[in-house]
C-alpha cells in the first residue's frame, strides 16, 4: 500500500465541510491499509480561537482514528475580515513546508486541498522537495469565487492568485475536482481531460441514518414545533438574509420555528439584524461537534441548504446535503444548477429560488402542510445517499485511481529497507512532537 500525504489548513476538531470530507477520506483510506498522515495547522476554524491544549508549539503530533495527524503553528485569523483570512491563508502556505517537511518524512503521494489556494504553496514545495507527484484537490474556483462574492478587487492581487491557481493545476499529475461544474469549467479553460479525476463529497451512511424525531428533541430539549434547520457556515457565500426575510413572512404560522446553527463571518451581523426585526421564530444555536451532526438533524422537520444566487455557485454541491439526505430529512434546496438537478432527477427536494424569501416561505409552508410530501422527500434521499453518495464506494474509487495512477512499486512499501526508512523518520520526529 501505499504513503498519503494530505496538506490542508482544515482537520477536525474542526467542524467545517473540508475538515468532514477530508477526515472521511483519510480514515477510509487507512482502513484499506494505505500509511496516511495529515500535515495541517492547529484547529481554529472558524473563529480564530486555538483551543488551550493546541496551543505554544511549532509542530505537534497526535493520531485520529489511525491517521497520524502533524500540525505546524501558523497565524490564525476569524473567518472575517478579508485580508487578515488571507493572511491567515498565505501563512500556512508559506509555514507547513518549513516546519513540517521533516516530520511528514518522504510520501508517495500527496493530497493538496484547495481551498484555500494558498495550499498550493505548500504542495509544490513539498513536492519538489520530496520528489513525490501531488494531486490538487478543487473544492472551490478561486480567486474567480473572491471575485463574484466582491471581496477582491485589486486587480494586480487577482492576476497574481488566477497565476498561482493556473500553474498549480499545470503542474499537479492530477485534478481532483468535486462537482461536474468545476470540472467543465476547468476543462473549458483548456487543462487537459486526462489530468481531471471527478469525485464528490460524501456521506458516512453508517453514521448518518435516520432516527426517531421525538427522542432526538428529547435529548436536545427541543419544544415540539415545525422546525426548519440550517446547520453549517454562517457565511456571506449562503444568503442567509433571505432566511430572516422569509421568516418574518412567517410570523402567522406560530408553531414553524427556524434554527440557525453554526458559527461564521455573518453571524453577528444575522443576530443583529433578527433582534431588529425582532424574529422570535428565528433561534441561533453554536456549532456541534460533527459527531453529534446525525441527533441535530434527526430533530429537525426540514433542512435547508443555501447558496448566493451567483453562476458561480451553479457547480456547487454543498456537503451538508449529503448528510441530511442520509438522515432521511426533507431538503429545501436554495442552490441552482448541479446540485438542483441532482435533487429534483432524484426527487429528493423541493428547489427554491436563491435569495428569494418569498419563494422559501412558501416551500416551508408547504412542507408543514403536507406530511406526506416530506415523507415521500425522506424516503427518497435516503435511497439517494446510499446509491450514490456513500464514503465507502467513493473512496474505494479513489484507491482505484491512486492505484491506476502511482507505479506499482509505491504499493510495496512493506519492503525492508523503505518501511524501516518511514519508521525511522516516523521515531525520529516523535521527540519534536511538542516543540
Amino acid at each position: 500500500m501505499a504513503y498519503i500525504l494530505f496538506l490542508t489548513l482544515y482537520y477536525p476538531p474542526e467542524k467545517g465541510a473540508a475538515a468532514s470530507r477530508i477526515s472521511q477520506y483519510a480514515e477510509h483510506l487507512v482502513q484499506r491499509g494505505h500509511q496516511v498522515t495529515v500535515l495541517t495547522t492547529v484547529p481554529n476554524y472558524p473563529t480564530g480561537v486555538v483551543p488551550p491544549e493546541y496551543r505554544g508549539h511549532l509542530l505537534q503530533e497526535e493520531t485520529r482514528a489511525g491517521v497520524r495527524v502533524v500540525r505546524v503553528w501558523s497565524y490564525t485569523s476569524p473567518n472575517r475580515g478579508f485580508l487578515r483570512r488571507i493572511l491567515a491563508h498565505l501563512s500556512f502556505g508559506c509555514l507547513a513546508p518549513i516546519l513540517g517537511a521533516r516530520a511528514v518524512g518522504r510520501p508517495d503521494l500527496l493530497i493538496v486541498e484547495s481551498h484555500p489556494l494558498f495550499n498550493a504553496i505548500a504542495g509544490r514545495l513539498l513536492a519538489r522537495w520530496k520528489g513525490s507527484p501531488y494531486v490538487f484537490t478543487v473544492s472551490d474556483l478561486w480567486p474567480e469565487s473572491a471575485v463574484q462574492l466582491g471581496v477582491l478587487r485589486n486587480r494586480l492581487l487577482i492576476r497574481l492568485a488566477e497565476w498561482l491557481e493556473w500553474s498549480s493545476y499545470e503542474r499537479a499529475s492530477l485534478v481532483w475536482v468535486l462537482t461536474e461544474g468545476i470540472r467543465d469549467q476547468l476543462l473549458r479553460r483548456g487543462l487537459a481531460a486526462e489530468k481531471v479525476f471527478f469525485l464528490t463529497n460524501g456521506v458516512d451512511t453508517s453514521k448518518f441514518f435516520p432516527r426517531p424525531q421525538a427522542e432526538a428533541r428529547q435529548h436536545l430539549g427541543w419544544e415540539e414545533s415545525f422546525t426548519v434547520l440550517y446547520a453549517g457556515t454562517l457565511g456571506i457565500s449562503h444568503g442567509l438574509t433571505t432566511v430572516l426575510e422569509a421568516a418574518e413572512q412567517l410570523r402567522s404560522y406560530p408553531a414553524i420555528r427556524i434554527r440557525l446553527v453554526g458559527d461564521g463571518g455573518a453571524k453577528p451581523e444575522l443576530l443583529a439584524e433578527a433582534r431588529r426585526r425582532g424574529l422570535e421564530n428565528v433561534i441561533f444555536m453554536d456549532p456541534f461537534p460533527h459527531e453529534q451532526v446525525p441527533l441535530l438533524l434527526a430533530a429537525a422537520d426540514a433542512c435547508l441548504i443555501m447558496m448566493r444566487k451567483l453562476p458561480l455557485f451553479e457547480g456547487a454541491l454543498p456537503c451538508k446535503m449529503y448528510e441530511a439526505l442520509a438522515c432521511g430529512r426533507p431538503i429545501l434546496l436554495a442552490v441552482d444548477g448541479e446540485a438542483r438537478r441532482l435533487a429534483e432527477e432524484a426527487g429528493a427536494a423541493i428547489f427554491v429560488e436563491p435569495e428569494n424569501p418569498t419563494a422559501l416561505a412558501q416551500a416551508i409552508v408547504q412542507l408543514y402542510e403536507q406530511p406526506a410530501l416530506a415523507q415521500a422527500l425522506s424516503t427518497r434521499g435516503r435511497a439517494l445517499a446510499e446509491e450514490r453518495f456513500d464514503y465507502d464506494q467513493l473512496c474505494a474509487r479513489l484507491d482505484a485511481q491512486i492505484a491506476a495512477f502511482l507505479p506499482s512499486s509505491s504499493f510495496t512499501s512493506s519492503e525492508p529497507k523503505q518501511q524501516q526508512q518511514r519508521q525511522q523518520e516516523y521515531d525520529d520526529n516523535k521527540s519534536m512532537s511538542y516543540r
